[in-house]
C-alpha cells in the first residue's frame, strides 16, 4: 500500500489469496480503501475440478463473472454457460440462482453490486449457511463466486 490512503496499489493474486479470491468489499475493514458497500470485486483462481459448494439462492444482487483463464462453467436454472475463451462474461441479474465448476485451472474475475453480507460460505463440510437465503445443493469444495 502506498502512503496516500487514496491509492492501494497490490497484486491481485497474493492479496486475493489473503482474504478467499476478495479484492473489495463490505467484508474489509472500513478502515480499508477496499471496503465499499457499493461493489464487490474476486480475483478467483480455482484449480480443475474446483466447484462451488452449493447453489446460491435468493441472489440479491447483480454480477458480473469475467474469464482471465482456463475454462469455467456457471450452471443457472434451465441453463449452462461454458467461458472458454479470455474475455468470455456472463451477466446475471437479482433472484437469479446459480453455481459454478471449474472444467479446467481456470481464473475468473468477479464484480458483484451492491456488496452485502450473508453470502459467505466458510467451511467445505458446513451442513448449514450463513444466511437463511442461500441453500440448496452441496458439492466437492469450498469456495464463493
Amino acid at each position: 500500500m502506498n502512503d496516500d490512503s487514496t491509492i492501494y496499489t497490490g497484486k491481485a493474486t497474493p492479496d486475493a489469496a489473503a482474504d478467499r479470491g476478495w479484492l473489495l468489499g463490505h467484508f474489509k475493514d472500513p478502515s480499508d480503501p477496499r471496503h465499499s458497500e457499493d461493489v464487490e470485486i474476486k480475483w478467483g483462481v480455482h484449480p480443475k475440478g474446483d466447484e462451488r459448494e452449493r447453489w446460491a439462492t435468493a441472489e440479491r444482487r447483480t454480477a458480473l463473472l469475467v474469464l482471465i483463464s482456463g475454462r469455467f462453467r456457471l450452471e443457472f436454472p434451465g441453463r449452462t454457460v461454458v467461458l472458454a475463451e479470455q474475455g468470455d462474461y456472463v451477466l446475471w441479474g437479482r433472484g437469479v440462482d446459480h453455481s459454478w465448476y471449474a472444467e479446467e485451472d481456470a481464473v475468473v474475475l468477479t464484480v458483484r453490486w451492491p456488496s452485502i453480507p450473508g453470502y459467505r460460505v466458510d467451511e467445505p463440510s458446513r451442513s448449514s449457511c450463513d444466511d437463511a437465503h442461500e441453500t440448496g445443493q452441496r458439492s466437492r469444495n469450498a469456495e464463493i463466486v
